[in-house]
């Protein structure tokens, strides 16, 4: 059988119906709702004045001889028509005022976190957090905490939901296995035009992490996305894959000599080589092999104790530029992952002072400072950040 793909179109109710029921699902890959109250608004004037709007992209995923249904491409557009239907918005400023004033109302004077369970995280949002409080607009609105999110009324007309329909795209793979269905699937993400808002080339990368079972766990570990360099007002993730990729060819040339040769303005595809060097068929000459860096392939044993290090150093969460972030991290994962050490915590104080005197000093350059993306500059920061953390090594 060949890969299939059936045409059709659902009322906007229907559409309503599939999500609450939780037939349609978010691959895990999906980014989050990114789209702003005024383009939900644009949504829903476009369908009232009966203009295109681009079709949704279904997937039928098999698990165990249990179809399930995968938003591949739409997220942005069926959340809006569900908040519409819902009136409310998840609004970033209006959850911000709502978490510090909660923040604030504690009588005994100790400073105590809202419980994550009263508020959704608006800042890393999807439908899913609407999906999980009840299967009708009744049940979600009765769990939705007062100021978790913005009560909006986006001015649908009587019989609008029924009346209006958008059309789909439904996915049906002919593959047998769990991995071949991923591949397609991750391949058909990263080939669709997504209308709207561009994807982060993290974003988009994040498919590919889904190829091999389990190792999007290895690829963006939940306590790697915790870090991140903000400046500007811009946050910027730490991306785990970049550092993995440089040190691995790090360790197989011993030093930064030809590190990035080929692909200095094409960095996504030295990292997308790095990726299918691990969950596809064939090795790649530029990294030493994973299987030589993690035995039998078990990756977790030494990303906990990653993890366990960064929290005994009290490495900071949020960098003031990728200076910083490249100091304190270089070395440290090449240490524990690659050379299976531990660094010496009880001397954590000389060694953040150290990374701070040689940041001192990179920023004291101009070009340096201006132009940290450059090559010489990142090979500079590699070679130092682990020059000083083997001083650190724990005897």
């Amino acid at each position: 059988m060949d890969n299939r793909v059936y045409y059709g179109q659902y009322s906007l109710k229907h559409w309503i119906d599939l999500i609450l029921k939780q037939n349609l699902l978010l691959p895990k890959y999906q980014r989050f709702f990114v789209w702003e109250e005024k383009d939900v608004s644009t949504l829903i004037n476009t369908i009232k004045n009966k203009q295109f709007v681009p079709p949704i992209t279904i997937g039928a995923f098999t698990v165990d001889g249990k179809s399930k249904n995968l938003i591949l491409d739409g997220q942005q557009r069926l959340t809006s028509i569900l908040l519409a239907y819902l009136g409310i918005y998840p609004d970033k400023a209006f959850f911000k005022i709502t978490y510090d004033r909660l923040a604030s109302d504690n009588d005994d004077g100790v400073e105590e976190e809202p419980d994550p369970e009263e508020l959704d995280e608006v800042l890393d949002w999807n439908l899913k957090k609407l999906t999980e409080k009840g299967t009708n607009k009744v049940e979600i609105l009765e769990k939705i905490i007062e100021g978790n999110y913005k009560p909006v009324n986006f001015n649908l007309p009587e019989g609008f939901l029924e009346k209006n329909f958008l059309g789909f795209s439904f996915l049906v793979p002919d593959a047998a296995t769990t991995e071949v269905q991923q591949k397609y699937f991750s391949s058909v993400f990263r080939n669709i035009n997504i209308q709207g808002k561009a994807l982060l080339a993290q974003e988009s990368r994040a498919s590919l992490y889904f190829l091999k079972e389990d190792f999007d766990k290895f690829f963006n570990p939940q306590f790697f996305r915790e870090l991140s360099v903000k400046n500007s007002n811009v946050d910027t993730k730490a991306d785990f894959v970049r550092f993995m990729s440089l040190l691995s060819q790090y360790e197989r040339n011993a030093g930064t000599g030809s590190l990035v040769r080929g692909f200095k303005s094409v960095m996504e595809a030295y990292y997308e080589e790095y990726i299918y060097s691990i969950v596809g068929e064939n090795t790649s000459g530029l990294f030493k092999e994973f299987i030589e860096i993690f035995p039998d392939n078990i990756f977790q044993p030494k990303l906990d104790l990653l993890a366990e290090a960064i929290q005994e150093l009290v490495i900071p969460k949020q960098f003031p530029s990728i200076i910083d972030m490249d100091m304190y991290l270089f070395g440290l994962i090449y240490e524990i992952i690659f050379e299976n050490k531990t660094i010496d915590v009880d001397k954590k104080d000389n060694l953040k002072a150290e990374l701070d005197a040689q940041i001192t000093v990179f920023k004291a350059s101009e070009l340096h400072k201006r132009n940290p993306g450059a090559l010489k500059y990142l090979k500079q920061r590699i070679t130092a950040s682990v020059e000083i953390y083997k001083k650190y090594i724990h005897e």
